[in-house]
């Protein structure tokens, strides 16, 4: 993998509120990710994509089928080392340029609850469920290289929380959101950091 640039610059993929773009750009905000966002993709119009345009990010609404070719120059034009879904609910085609640079953050403890529809509250409510059945305690989330499938890519990171008796689909969730605040940018900083040390040892002073 050819070595990314300073700071790593990151293709954000969305299509809802925002949050997981909110939660990045504090964190580059802050210096705790050497990482800048040059470019947002939305699969509609929606809020996350405002917030985009508000914090002058080049922002593209795509809501057709993605396609492969479309997303590989996107990402040649704006030099994109890794493409970060957050929250996209639509499957990405993996092409030569983008394998093994898009990851994707789920939020259950994958290879569990995971798999095409199993997004939002419906994974919650499953969780619940299958903890109210005796067959889980805990649920978290997991962050994964993407793949051609949904949810089955390498996982990279995963951080766990109990499901407690008294758990609505809404009370999980906002738990679990509060591990991915800190899971997505534990990832993020773990494959630029490999990337660099790769880099060093292909390239020996």
């Amino acid at each position: 993998m050819p070595r990314f640039h300073s700071p790593a610059r990151l293709a954000v993929l969305l299509s809802g509120s925002g949050r997981t773009l909110d939660n990045l750009l504090g964190q580059i905000d802050r210096g705790a990710l050497d990482a800048t966002i040059p470019v947002v993709i939305a699969s509609k119009e929606c809020l996350g994509a405002q917030k985009a345009r508000d914090a002058g990010i080049s922002t593209h609404v795509h809501t057709g089928k993605l396609d492969s070719a479309w997303l590989d120059r996107i990402c040649d034009e704006h030099q994109i080392d890794l493409v970060v879904l957050a929250g996209y609910l639509k499957l990405v085609p993996i092409s030569d340029r983008v394998r093994h640079r898009v990851i994707n953050i789920h939020p259950a403890l994958l290879p569990s609850f995971g798999g095409k529809g199993m997004h939002g509250h419906h994974v919650h409510e499953a969780v619940i469920e299958a903890a109210r059945l005796g067959e889980v305690t805990e649920s978290g989330c997991t962050v994964h290289f993407a793949d051609d499938q949904y949810d089955t890519g390498s996982v990279i990171v995963q951080l766990r929380c109990p499901v407690e008796g008294g758990d609505t689909p809404d009370s999980l969730a906002s738990r679990v959101f509060e591990l991915e605040c800190r899971a997505y940018p534990q990832a993020l900083k773990m494959l630029i950091e490999r990337n660099a040390q790769r880099s060093a040892a292909n390239n020996p002073a």
